[in-house]
């Protein structure tokens, strides 16, 4: 969906022109509320609509950010430099599609630089801004490998995600602590050698 959203601005357009208002999105907390077998309108809840709607407005900025605009600043000036950089360890958080409960893992983002190099802090931000919207774990690892491709025009990406689905710890089978991972790889990371390499520097803390 993220995809076609991109690719297609007339969808995202038409997505945007039927966005409820903020009071229709206050309201549907309060039924939710309700549904759920509370009282919206007592003390403590009564401005919880509210507080929820500005919480979604932080935790789902990432709608309104483009992540390739972010990563359109690259360097030429890399002193001959032509190894992995590697961003290990960004912390981030998500929002499963399906249950829009918590997604809590950490994300390795490397790429092997052609003629161009890009600032380490984007790609955290790269990160965070597709952390920052109703996700799967598998795509979210597929979108940021492509949007440091094709920011960077590298000779190669690797991915990994490491993270605990609140789905599975909150409900269903209750599995408290298990962990997720899920890997993306590009152009010279599709090698077995290139992959280990990777791997071992993402596990040599």
């Amino acid at each position: 969906m993220d995809a076609i959203i991109a690719r297609h601005p007339s969808i995202a357009e038409a997505a945007d022109a039927k966005r409820p208002t903020r009071e229709e999105a206050e309201a549907a907390v309060a039924t939710l509320i309700r549904w759920a077998g509370d009282d919206p309108t007592r003390e403590g809840l009564i401005e919880t609509p509210a507080r929820v709607v500005k919480a979604y407005e932080e935790m789902f900025a990432g709608y309104a950010v483009d992540p390739h605009e972010t990563l359109s600043r690259t360097f030429e000036e890399v002193a001959g430099y032509d190894d992995i950089v590697l961003v290990r360890d960004i912390d981030f958080h998500s929002h499963c599609e399906h249950h829009m409960v918590p997604i809590i893992g950490h994300a390795h983002v490397a790429y092997l630089p052609s003629n161009r190099v890009v600032g380490l802090s984007k790609m955290a931000r790269v990160v965070q801004i597709f952390g920052q919207r109703l996700q799967t774990q598998e795509a979210m690892t597929a979108q940021i490998a492509d949007a440091i491709d094709e920011a960077v025009s590298p000779k190669g990406v690797a991915v990994m995600l490491e993270a605990e689905h609140m789905c599975m710890a909150m409900r269903g089978v209750r599995t408290r602590g298990s962990r997720t991972l899920t890997t993306s790889f590009r152009g010279t990371f599709r090698e077995a050698a290139e992959q280990a390499r990777f791997l071992s520097l993402v596990r040599g803390r």
